[in-house]
């Protein structure tokens, strides 16, 4: 079965929403993706590395340590700026780490997952770890369905004709133009990562409201504190704004080549757990600098099917997933970094279509 670009395909409701680490419920011991798990099995790609991890959990500390060392140090000066972007990069680290830590391929059990997760999220750049988790979880589950994975809801963006044909609201002020707009956009998502964290505070559905708030509250208390104490009110907020900003287009170009542009679904139908994980995913080329900068997720379709795969194992893994979906018949997409930002931007512009059409333009 393949997946048709532009939501007329489909996907059963979600009845059980199990943790990104989890493995696939539908997977039987004949499926597909149960020969392929076999193999990533038989060739130890799926045992922990916690040497790997050690170090880069301790790399990623002294980096955001020397940062504000450098901050305190050089006190009120404009050269800040450049301190604020060298942060921005260092924050964006910390959300990969805390990202493999709430998949468990740090540690197996849930406890000190969940430590490190809000030690990393809540403290370190102020990102509300549960609610992180809830909709990183649903987009794992169901990857591009537009009525599932809220990773694709038409919010600001809209991600389908069928969503461009419906929007409303600020979608549809935007939705023509959008493919422009989607760099310039992503600087506010440091902001709206915040606002979000703040208000899923208020949901009595998430666990350990207390302890989510107090980090959170300390980790602002905290940036702000050391902004307005070393630095006059100018220069602090034209640092929150530098670092916020460049932390929200990193973050977008880590996440946006990974699903943007790849086949979205709708409605009752689904393919089987290997093909919906596939076909809906993109992986990026690229050495070390890019395994380093995407935090691995440039591996995206080893990665969805293997949540808990240890980043250092996906491009092992790789070889493997390559050539088994080339032995049963599944298209695997992968293209330089570039090129994925450009098929992002295409399908954005192209779904984008309909709007345009309303208000004459083309």
């Amino acid at each position: 079965m393949t997946i048709p670009t532009d939501s007329s395909a489909g996907a059963a409701p979600l009845a059980a929403r199990p943790r990104p680490s989890d493995p696939d419920p539908g997977a039987g011991t004949g499926s597909d993706f149960a020969r392929l798990s076999r193999r990533i099995a038989d060739a130890g790609l799926l045992e922990r590395r916690p040497g790997y991890y050690a170090v880069r959990l301790t790399l990623v500390t002294a980096l955001l340590v020397a940062c504000w060392a450098v901050f305190f140090a050089l006190g009120d000066t404009w050269w800040q700026l450049a301190v604020a972007a060298c942060l921005a990069v260092v924050f964006g680290q910390i959300a990969l780490a805390a990202h493999d830590l709430a998949h468990r391929q740090v540690f197996r059990t849930r406890r000190p997952s969940e430590i490190g997760g809000r030690l990393f999220g809540n403290l370190g750049i102020g990102m509300s770890y549960g609610w992180w988790m809830n909709k990183h979880t649903r987009h794992h589950a169901n990857p591009n369905h537009e009525e599932l994975d809220p990773d694709v809801a038409p919010d600001i963006l809209v991600w389908s004709t069928d969503q461009a044909r419906s929007s409303r609201g600020l979608a549809r002020f935007l939705g023509g133009h959008q493919a422009f707009l989607f760099f310039p956009l992503l600087t506010l998502e440091g902001f709206n990562l915040h606002v979000s964290s703040v208000r899923a505070l208020r949901s009595p559905s998430l666990r350990n409201r207390r302890l989510e708030s107090a980090l959170l509250l300390a980790h602002v208390a905290a940036f702000l504190s050391a902004l307005f104490v070393v630095l006059p009110p100018g220069k602090a907020v034209a640092f929150l704004l530098v670092n916020q900003c460049l932390f929200g287009v990193y973050l977008g170009c880590v996440f946006a080549p990974n699903h943007k542009g790849m086949p979205t679904l709708t409605g009752d139908e689904r393919p089987d757990f290997l093909r919906r994980q596939v076909l809906t995913s993109r992986n990026v080329r690229g050495g070390v600098i890019t395994d380093v900068l995407l935090g691995g997720l440039n591996y995206q379709i080893e990665h969805h099917l293997f949540p808990s795969m240890p980043t250092p194992h996906l491009r092992r893994a790789q070889a493997i997933v390559r050539d088994y979906c080339a032995e049963i018949g599944v298209p695997y997409h992968e293209t330089g970094l570039i090129r994925s930002y450009r098929e992002a931007l295409t399908h954005l512009h192209r779904v984008g279509a309909p709007i345009r059409r309303r208000r004459g333009t083309v």
